[in-house]
């Protein structure tokens, strides 16, 4: 029987996380990334860089759509959602960061509320799935993260 290989335990790992996973200590953590997370991208909605993507993302339309944060009146479908709402976050620099360097609430926030917002009435899922999705993916960002190799020298770069 051979070993399993990185991918396969990765997809494992993820695969397997549910809300059961998430203990009080990580509710709370998460609760205060997602609320500066927030707060961050909507002072960003407002940056030169975030009107420009904004600009380029009117393009795109489709019968699901996203909030675009700071604009209650204008949607997008939920990739550009997310993409102008991270260019909105990243745009401010504010965000939350661990080590080695890396922003990880500004880049699954974004996507996350943005599916979040697209999925149909009828199949809306809870405050606590959201908290589940959202630290799937900072689980998925920090073992992407530590599976690289640019990364583990990033602090002898700066």
């Amino acid at each position: 029987f051979p070993s399993q290989t990185v991918t396969g335990n990765f997809a494992k790992v993820i695969h397997g996380l549910n809300a059961d996973h998430l203990t009080d200590q990580v509710i709370q953590r998460s609760k205060r990334m997602i609320l500066d997370t927030l707060g961050v991208g909507l002072l960003g909605a407002s940056t030169e860089v975030c009107h420009k993507v904004t600009q380029y993302s009117k393009i795109y339309s489709s019968d699901l759509s996203s909030t675009i944060w700071g604009h209650l009146d204008f949607r997008l479908p939920p990739l550009y959602a997310a993409f102008v709402n991270g260019v909105a976050v990243h745009s401010m620099d504010f965000d939350d960061t661990w080590h080695p360097a890396t922003h990880p609430s500004g880049a699954v926030l974004p996507a996350v509320i943005a599916l979040s917002e697209a999925f149909p009435q009828k199949k809306k899922f809870s405050g606590l799935d959201l908290l589940l999705a959202f630290n799937v993916g900072i689980e998925v960002q920090g073992r992407l993260l530590h599976f690289s190799r640019e990364a583990r020298n990033i602090p002898k770069r700066y």
